[in-house]
């Protein structure tokens, strides 16, 4: 950076501090024409480079586009802007809102900037990125987001090439990855990498003796004292439950103060508050400080805040998560920020972007409730939360707190604190929304190419490059084990095969025959046998396999193994032999019987299968009758016959085929298992990477189903849908177009948008107001479209919700009618969060059905006013709120 531009030279000039490596770097990448992926741990500055790239702008007399995943860190971001350039040259645009939209920097939410390129050929610069030189997208790992991921791939392949990225991520084990992707669907980009913090974090394990730190000296495995500590070996007992109290003294003991306590439970974070209040945090000063702050906050806001809710402020505690108003939330990042408050538990969602560092960061537990159950933290949302320790210009390091609990001890906080962080995942899922856009400026294969573009294809490609190996293999010794088939008679060969297989059938049946066969002779000559004398006539198998039966000469029963006695024979081969049933193939007792018998040797053992010559035998077998030939049974002997047929056809092929048959024969069977396992890998590798093209293609038939398309172009329900936003267009484009709610007045239209909009709430939730009777009548003839639509989506295996919730609407109604704010949180258990957020999406989809194509004029005017109706602090507290708080505070 020898030849600093002016740009350059200004924007360092206003800097209190030297730029670091990795924001060096990727400033003269930028000057150098190359979009940046910045992939730095959460503190370390990121948001410095994208102030450049306004900087920049300014000074070139273009624009800056600055993109966040939540509506709370943009409207943070506007704050932040208007502060350091000026409030004229800030804009906003969160979908609700909109102010100062031509202004040379416009903070927006991903999803608005998204939205503006549907409306734009790809790859073309329409008016609205008219003047754009850089968009900065904050929070990128937001691809991760299940929800949401996809808006941020289609950003970046849908942005104009000529326009550079600057994508801030936190750590992520993939840069590589993500960076080579941007480079291939928009343009020349370069990885910045950095893992080094200006605020160093230290890491703390505590547990019913203190405090103590989490890793050895070489900051790489547990600290040796924590092995084996009586605590850390009785999991589940009393003694592993820590009070909060316990652990907020320890840190101010250490003057590890103020704090930002994770605790993944609202509930949680508000009984947290009630149990540390008393203990006193500030200063005489700070309290003085805090108060005025605080009663002028109030002196604007009395009627819509909760006291419980202010109370603990005054004692530099408080709580933070989706149920509490946010103007509060508003006011508790900015007291904290000034130092005022010197506690806060959180959820999570704080960790997510806004500007909130802390000294001390304590995560409470280690694991999380899912769907699927409780699982360890992955080590991204672990270092999101530690990465909130550290204040810049304030602390020379950070603190990061982790907790014995019943589930987890210091084995399990090491392995978080030292984990390398995860990998960016693709959540890429083609919209009814996606579907039509494209669609309308594009034909079928453009639009192909365009999803084929997306990180999640990429990412499949590069994970089936194995599987394709795999089948490059198959296919070539597939190929080779054809070459040596290569003139043979395959014909013949398969004939030779089909006899040989056949013949085993048959050796096989002809061996169940036999073994019926001897069953049924054993059972017929075992009552025989203990009946007839000695000297009686036997017929007894030869010991020899495949030789003939041997007639004998019955000596003498001898005890057997078993409940069955054995004989002693004098058998045709002048040997005594000892036999069992099964060993006998027929008895005579109509011959003269021998005699004298010979004598029993004294040596001989007296079991099965045992033989001793008999001296003089030819003297006791001379008077041996003939004895007729022993004959299998008949079913045995036709079964024996066509077996030998079948050998007789197998060694006549035989001579006309090669003297090698039997490899040839091996070698069928393996090109079969070949070809087998080959078509098998090749359809699962077809079905993973046309995944999202055959998504895509189910919403086209889904949506050809309802006259959304008219073969691929959009009909006039399918316009109206592709001008919507939310989680199932066409659900909401049914709903407006079947013109039950054109007539509605303006309160009930909004009761009615809300069952549309909202997601399904707790079971426990309640509202005192009743559904409005004209809204219910107007929903329920919604019923039959829902259910169809259903069955659709369930045909296609496409898995969009279909928001269909009464129970709360009769709150939106009645602040539409103007009940006062504190009335209406009467009336629910509702957290007040949680009663913002559902007006807020009611008037998020209000505000844009008057721009939705072929809407009726009459539900337009009425979406307007009861847009109107809504839109009143605290629900726009932007707007009021802010800015009269800023005012004030």
């Amino acid at each position: 950076m020898s030849e600093r531009s002016p740009a350059l030279a200004d924007f360092l000039a206003q800097l209190p501090f030297e730029l670091d490596a990795f924001q060096a770097a990727a400033i003269a990448a930028l000057d150098a024409g190359r979009s940046v992926v910045v992939c730095a741990p959460t503190g370390s500055g990121k948001t410095l480079i994208g102030e450049y790239a306004i900087h920049r702008a300014l000074t070139r007399q273009q624009r800056v586009f600055y993109t966040t995943p939540l509506k709370a860190l943009s409207n943070q971001k506007w704050r932040d802007f208007q502060q350091q350039f000026g409030a004229a040259q800030v804009g906003l645009l969160t979908g609700d809102i909109s102010i100062n939209r031509d202004a040379p920097i416009l903070v927006m939410t991903t999803e608005i900037f998204r939205n503006m390129l549907y409306g734009t050929p790809i790859g073309e610069v329409g008016t609205s990125l008219a003047g754009v030189e850089v968009v900065v997208l904050d929070e990128c790992h937001y691809m991760n987001d299940r929800q949401r991921g996809t808006v941020w791939e289609e950003s970046i392949i849908y942005c104009p090439k000529e326009i550079q990225l600057v994508a801030l991520s936190a750590t992520i084990a993939n840069g590589e990855q993500l960076t080579d992707w941007i480079q291939s669907v928009h343009g020349d980009a370069e990885l910045i990498y950095s893992d080094w913090r200006p605020i160093p974090l230290h890491f703390y394990f505590c547990n019913g003796k203190g405090l103590f730190p989490l890793l050895d000296g070489q900051r790489k495995r547990l600290n040796p004292k924590l092995h084996g500590q009586p605590e850390l070996r009785r999991r589940g007992s009393k003694r592993d439950f820590l009070s909060i109290r316990y652990v907020v003294s320890q840190l101010q003991q250490r003057d590890m103060l103020p704090a930002i306590y994770f605790i993944f439970s609202r509930r949680g974070c508000d009984q947290a508050v009630q149990e540390v209040l008393g203990m006193n945090l500030l200063t005489k000063a700070e309290q003085q400080a805090l108060a005025e702050r605080v009663e002028a906050f109030l002196a604007q806001h009395q009627d819509i805040v909760a006291p419980e809710m202010i109370a603990p402020l005054y004692q530099g505690i408080a709580a933070h998560h989706a149920g509490v108003l946010p103007v509060v939330k508003t006011l508790v990042e900015t007291l904290f920020q000034e130092g005022l408050i010197k506690l806060v538990f959180a959820t999570e969602t704080l960790a997510a972007g806004i500007n909130m560092p802390a000294r001390t960061t304590v995560i409470s537990t280690l694991s999380k409730r899912t769907d699927s159950g409780h699982r360890l933290l992955t080590a991204s949302e672990f270092l999101q939360m530690a990465g909130r320790a550290g204040r810049r210009g304030m602390d020379t390091v950070g603190h990061v707190v982790t907790l014995q609990t019943p589930f987890e001890g210091a084995h399990e906080a090491a392995f978080l604190a030292t984990a390398a962080p995860d990998p960016l995942m693709s959540q890429f899922t083609p919209s009814y929304g996606m579907v039509l856009n494209l669609l309308q400026r594009h034909t079928l294969e453009e639009a192909r190419e365009l999803v084929e573009r997306s990180f999640g294809q990429y990412l499949a490609t590069l994970q089936l490059t194995p599987q394709r190996q795999a089948i490059a293999q198959l296919e070539m010794e597939l190929q080779t084990v054809q070459q040596r088939l290569a003139g043979i008679d395959r014909q013949q060969l398969a004939q030779y095969q089909k006899l040989r297989e056949r013949l085993r059938q048959d050796q096989r049946l002809l061996k169940i025959l036999e073994q019926q066969a001897e069953q049924e002779r054993t059972q017929a000559l075992l009552p025989l046998m203990m009946a007839v004398p000695p000297g009686t006539w036997l017929h007894i198998k030869s010991p020899l396999r495949e030789h003939p039966p041997l007639a004998a000469v019955l000596c003498q029963p001898v005890a057997g193994s078993g409940q069955l006695p054995h004989w002693l024979c004098l058998a045709a081969d002048g040997r005594l032999r000892v036999v069992g049933i099964d060993d006998i193939l027929g008895v005579y007792p109509d011959r003269p019987p021998c005699d004298p018998l010979p004598p029993l040797p004294e040596a001989m053992k007296l079991r099965r299968g045992e033989s001793y010559p008999c001296h003089g035998a030819d003297h006791y077998l001379g008077c041996l009758p003939n004895l007729p030939p022993v004959l299998a049974a008949p079913e045995v002997a036709a079964q024996a016959a066509k077996i030998a047929d079948l050998e007789a056809k197998l060694s006549q092929l035989q001579g006309s085929l090669p003297q090698n048959v039997h490899s040839l024969l091996r070698l069928v069977r393996r090109e079969e298992r070949l070809q087998t396992e080959l078509r098998d890998r090749q359809q699962k590798l077809h079905q993973q990477s046309q995944r999202h093209w055959e998504q895509f293609l189910a919403l086209i038939a889904a949506l050809q189903d309802f006259g959304g398309l008219n073969d691929l172009t959009p009909t006039p329900l399918g316009e109206m849908a592709a001008a919507l936003r939310g989680e199932n267009e066409l659900w909401l484009a049914l709903a407006l177009a079947s013109g039950e709610l054109n007539d509605l007045p303006p309160h009930l239209l909004a009761a009615a948008v809300a069952a549309l909009v909202t997601e399904t709430p707790r079971s426990d939730s309640w509202c005192n107001y009743p559904i409005p009777s004209e809204v219910e009548e107007r929903l329920a003839a919604l019923s039959p479209i829902r259910r169809r639509l259903f069955q659709v989506q369930r045909r296609y295996q496409i898995i969009f919700p279909l928001w269909y919730e009464w129970d709360l609407i009769g709150l939106v109604e009645q602040w539409a009618l103007g009940t006062p704010w504190h009335e209406l949180c009467a009336q629910t258990n509702l957290d007040a969060g949680d009663i913002v957020r559902l007006l807020r999406r009611t008037l998020d989809f209000l505000s844009q059905i008057p721009h939705a194509p072929h809407t009726s004029p009459q539900l337009r005017q009425s979406a307007q006013q009861a847009r109107y109706l809504l839109d009143r602090f605290p629900v726009n507290d932007l707007l009021e709120g802010v800015e009269l708080e800023v005012a004030t505070l």
